[in-house]
């Protein structure tokens, strides 16, 4: 299985271009990003950056690989979001079921209450 952080430092490879960017994006070390590729280059099992001197670039199969971490990061950082959200209190949709004399005079001043304690439900 990949590793998310290791696909996290592809994925600002990508975007900035150079190693020691996104070891200065990310407060690494340049060796420590690169080190860290090296491992995510063995767990793919292909080589995902070429290198030509001092620089590297991505291979084909290191540019298909971006696009899925850029997916799999998106759904994670939605993840993150929904979670916070979530600390926030009760939140979403609220269905209720109940008989007609229930909805008449217990409902209304249940979903005021409701409403009060939690308004994003």
């Amino acid at each position: 299985m990949l590793d998310v952080r290791r696909l996290r430092l592809l994925r600002e490879l990508a975007r900035r271009g150079t190693i020691a960017a996104v070891a200065e994006a990310l407060s690494f070390s340049p060796s420590a990003v690169s080190q860290q590729l090296g491992v995510l280059e063995r767990e793919a099992g292909l080589p995902l950056l070429e290198r030509t001197g001092r620089r590297v670039r991505l291979t084909p199969a290191g540019q298909n690989l971006v696009r899925h971490a850029e997916a799999v990061l998106e759904r994670l950082e939605q993840a993150d979001a929904d979670l916070a959200e979530a600390r926030g209190g009760l939140a979403g949709a609220l269905r209720i079921g109940a008989f007609p004399t229930a909805i008449r005079a217990i409902v209304p001043a249940a979903l005021v209450a409701l409403a009060g304690r939690h308004p994003r439900l």
